[in-house]
């Protein structure tokens, strides 16, 4: 009698796991990569040459933010230097840079250097960043071959689907 209830048991365990029925529908898609651009952005003495950009919605832990400077104009193209960003005198000896970090709820970009307050203003007002927001899903963890340049604007927004044409803005 064991040996039967045993087999019904063994039999019973192999037809259940083995139905499946109809697929659902599918979920809603999961966060994409965005980009938000922010203008204006000044370092000076008010704000420790180190001004906060609001992050609305807050993003996810697992979010990865990459920090691009518009560093001139090339062609009629932008030209987007990725942070950190570093200038030198012509003796070698570094003068300042661009930098940042970034928490759920903002980036903060800050100037770097000895003396902020001689850095030419063309360098320290009227900056304009794009803050590159990469869900963590994304990125994955694992070694790939398929990893972008990040230092490569455009191969960033190509990797990650981003239409370059709908960028959100922050206004500071």
């Amino acid at each position: 009698m064991k040996k039967i209830l045993t087999l019904f048991a063994v039999v019973g365990l192999i037809a259940f796991s083995s139905c499946e029925g109809p697929e659902g529908p599918p979920g809603e898609p999961g966060p994409l990569a965005e980009v938000y651009e922010v203008s204006n952005v000044n370092f000076t003495d008010n704000n420790d040459y180190n001004p906060i950009i609001p992050l609305n919605p807050a993003i996810f832990d697992s979010d990865m933010v990459v920090l691009y400077r518009l560093a001139g104009v090339d062609n009629g193209r932008d030209v987007w230097k990725m942070t950190p960003e570093l200038y030198y005198f012509a003796d070698g000896t570094f003068n300042f840079g661009y930098n940042f970090n970034f928490t759920k709820s903002d980036v903060s970009i800050y100037l770097d250097g000895k003396d902020l307050g001689s850095v030419q203003t063309s360098f320290r007002l009227n900056q304009i960043f794009r803050i590159v927001i990469i869900p963590g899903y994304l990125t994955g963890t694992g070694k790939s071959v398929n990893k972008p340049d990040f230092s490569d604007y455009e191969a960033v927004i190509k990797k990650y689907n981003i239409d370059d044409t709908k960028i959100k803005t922050i206004k500071l």
